[in-house]
């Protein structure tokens, strides 16, 4: 019984770190949030809304000056004020801002949000567990070599469900007539638009996919369902 308790203990503390991270995120985001009421910005939304046959889409601009955009937890579309900024200011296009607002509906509409936290707070119980067992063999290293094992994982898996809401924002963005156009625009300007210096990492270390990958992966959408863009 005692070799298996560092692993309960694991899964204890990442039940723990679930309730508290979702509660402290929700928490976060009802403080630091209002609803979106750009008059151009809604008619894009009510667009995607139509496609989808909702009455409407809510989504909510989070006060903070980084470029991004959220999925929280309990299915809520966030857009930072700092991407919001960016459109105000004509650096980013309506329709850009929009296939924002598709690609996290994407991760919403396939369980990436909830899941993500589920995996948070997995990885950790995994890091945990794992700088324990091999600190006993590696002492030294061992919780280096845990924590490059989970982040590695983790990379994997939001690479994975970036492509999947890309790919679930591309078929919205060409059902709603706004078109893929200006998602593939907004990736080739996202690097500049984040100041991002992670070009020089290799790829599989990347939470996202590289730019060039994103497009190629719309472009063989945009093939594989036609010339129209409507989808099979």
């Amino acid at each position: 019984m005692i070799k298996f308790t560092p692993i309960l203990l694991a899964i204890l503390y990442a039940l723990f770190m679930y309730r508290f991270s979702a509660w402290r995120t929700s928490k976060m985001l009802d403080e630091q949030s209002t609803e979106l009421a750009d008059p151009a910005l809604k008619t894009l939304i009510d667009k995607m809304a139509s496609a989808l046959n909702l009455p409407r889409i809510r989504v909510h601009i989070y006060e903070i000056d980084p470029v991004n955009g959220l999925a929280a937890p309990d299915g809520r579309i966030f857009i930072t004020r700092g991407f919001y900024n960016r459109y105000t200011q004509g650096e980013v296009t309506g329709e850009e801002l929009a296939s924002v607002v598709a690609h996290e509906l994407g991760h919403v509409a396939l369980g990436h949000s909830r899941r993500r936290m589920i995996d948070f707070s997995g990885q950790n119980a995994l890091r945990t567990a794992l700088a324990m067992v091999l600190s006993r063999f590696i002492p030294g290293v061992g919780a280096w070599i845990a924590n490059m094992l989970t982040s590695l994982l983790a990379a994997r898996l939001s690479r994975s469900d970036e492509y999947e809401a890309d790919e679930y924002a591309a078929a919205l963005l060409t059902k709603a007539n706004i078109g893929v156009s200006h998602q593939k625009s907004l990736f080739e300007k996202l690097e500049k638009l984040t100041r991002s210096n992670k070009g020089a990492a290799p790829a599989w270390l990347l939470s996202h996919p590289k730019t060039a990958e994103r497009i190629k992966a719309i472009e063989a959408l945009e093939a594989k369902w036609g010339v129209s863009g409507t989808r099979p």
